[in-house]
């Protein structure tokens, strides 16, 4: 699951953050990211359609699988590019939509990926850069499967609907006033 093909260099990751078109665009934009899926995991179903896993009884989170060249983009940047989508002191979801699939988890490929975001997530909390705890988990990764084709880029197929999305749904401007020092 952490390799594709022969390439060592070829990694998996996979963070869920709430709606999966949020996500995938600024996986995109990193430099050896060589693709990003929206799709589903962590749940009990087989093959969940879009419906299923919007229902909350297939015990899918909604998320992204990058598949990254580490040799030239690390680890540590997909956390803190992942952090910077997100709001990880929300239990309930992530802004506008809300259940467990649309919670906050890291999930992991190998020991050196749960190191890496178990120590991401401990310096998040001691920044104090938010006054709540943090509470994405962090898992081991599980069988992946991409959501229905309509919602792969939707970012890039449907700018508007997903410009009013991104605002009206409150991410745009959490994320905004959340990480406004940082360029």
């Amino acid at each position: 699951m952490g390799i594709e093909g022969d390439n060592p260099h070829i990694k998996y990751a996979t963070f869920a953050g709430g709606c999966f078109w949020c996500m995938a665009g600024p996986f995109q934009e990193l430099n050896g990211v060589l693709d990003v899926k929206s799709g589903y995991t962590g749940g009990r179903t087989e093959n969940p359609a879009y419906e299923d896993v919007c229902s909350g009884t297939s015990g899918h989170y909604e998320a992204v699988q990058i598949t990254y060249d580490h040799s030239k983009v690390d680890y540590t940047l997909l956390l803190d590019t992942y952090w910077r989508q997100i709001d990880p002191t929300d239990p309930g979801g992530q802004f506008y939509d809300r259940g467990q699939q649309y919670q906050t988890v890291i999930f992991y490929y190998d020991e050196e990926q749960k190191e890496l975001a178990f120590a991401s997530k401990k310096e998040l909390e001691n920044s104090g850069r938010f006054n709540k705890p943090i509470v994405t988990k962090i898992l081991p990764a599980q069988k992946f499967y991409p959501a229905e084709e309509y919602h792969q880029d939707y970012h890039k197929k449907n700018p508007e609907h997903y410009k009013s999305y991104k605002i009206g749904s409150g991410r745009q401007a959490f994320v905004c006033r959340t990480w406004s020092d940082r360029a």
